[in-house]
């Protein structure tokens, strides 16, 4: 009697297992989701701790949020409330992270990032080391821990983190560029990103030069050749064919354009100087 018993717990126990692993993962990255849709995205950035100005942001319109930790003074906590404070926002997070270091890493997938932007990535290894980090066994090292991804994004974390996160390296310097190749062909990494301010600020070139275009084009070949997703900054949507994942402005930037454009819209001669028209046919400016 006690070996069937234990034969039919151990049934149950099966067929609990079987059903969860042969189901297909939930998608919760709507990014990842509409890229493989064969659409453009494009991120906010936002640099400030401030939750009401994340919440915005992420309302406004964009498909993700690009929160920047690079080049800012955000810390895990700042960043973990202005996630928490929007957390059913349209917008979903992704952080550009200091680094690709183990700890950088867990934070930031513990706080509840669903995508992951690495700087100054001039080495395959760099990326295979961030995958490594950021992935749970069988596929990577990422310690379960704790941290608010759970409430934010079901009980079934666990089963569905490998597929819904989302990897992006930054080429930025030539050493990336020549590298880029082995880069993009790292499993795991999603998206390759072409840097176009630092690569012109590491090259010594402007964009439009042959040297700078060709600097693109190599590394947006050598993206397409491993079959990965290729991005840059929103002002590439209209003008570059071939681009799908995009820098929008940062908040600072937003508020001068939303300023300006709310400005003219009240007074369209507050910019131009008098007598000017700011449409044919119309007074001209005092």
């Amino acid at each position: 009697m006690k070996t069937l018993r234990l034969a039919l717990i151990a049934l149950l126990s099966l067929a609990w297992f079987l059903p969860a692993q042969a189901q297909d993962s939930r998608m919760y990255n709507t990014v990842k989701t509409k890229l493989a849709e064969g659409r453009q995205v494009v991120g906010g950035t936002v640099d400030t701790p401030d939750p009401d100005i994340y919440c915005a942001m992420a309302n406004s319109g964009f498909d993700f949020i690009w929160i920047e930790m690079q080049h800012s003074s955000l810390n895990y906590t700042d960043v973990a409330r202005m996630i928490w404070a929007c957390r059913d926002a349209p917008a979903v997070p992704f952080i550009r992270i200091p680094d690709a270091t183990e700890g950088d890493i867990q934070k930031a997938t513990d706080i509840g990032a669903l995508g992951l932007i690495v700087p100054m990535v001039d080495t395959a290894e760099k990326m295979e080391q961030t995958v490594h980090f950021a992935k749970y066994p069988p596929e990577g090292r990422r310690s379960q821990g704790g941290g608010q991804y759970g409430r934010l994004w079901g009980s079934d974390y666990r089963q569905t983190w490998n597929d819904n996160l989302m990897v992006i390296a930054m080429v930025e310097t030539l050493i990336g560029v020549e590298a880029s190749a082995e880069i993009a062909g790292v499993d795991g990494v999603d998206a390759v990103f072409v840097a176009s301010g630092d690569l012109g600020s590491f090259s010594g070139m402007r964009q439009g030069e042959e040297g700078y275009e060709e600097l693109v084009e190599k590394i947006k070949g050598a993206t397409g050749a491993a079959g990965k997703y290729i991005g840059g900054p929103s002002a590439w949507m209209q003008t570059r064919e071939g681009y799908q994942f995009f820098q929008g402005p940062s908040t600072g930037s937003l508020i001068r354009i939303g300023t300006r454009i709310s400005l003219e819209e009240a007074d369209p001669c507050r910019f131009l100087p008098s007598g000017a028209t700011p449409v044919a046919g119309e007074n001209p400016c005092p």
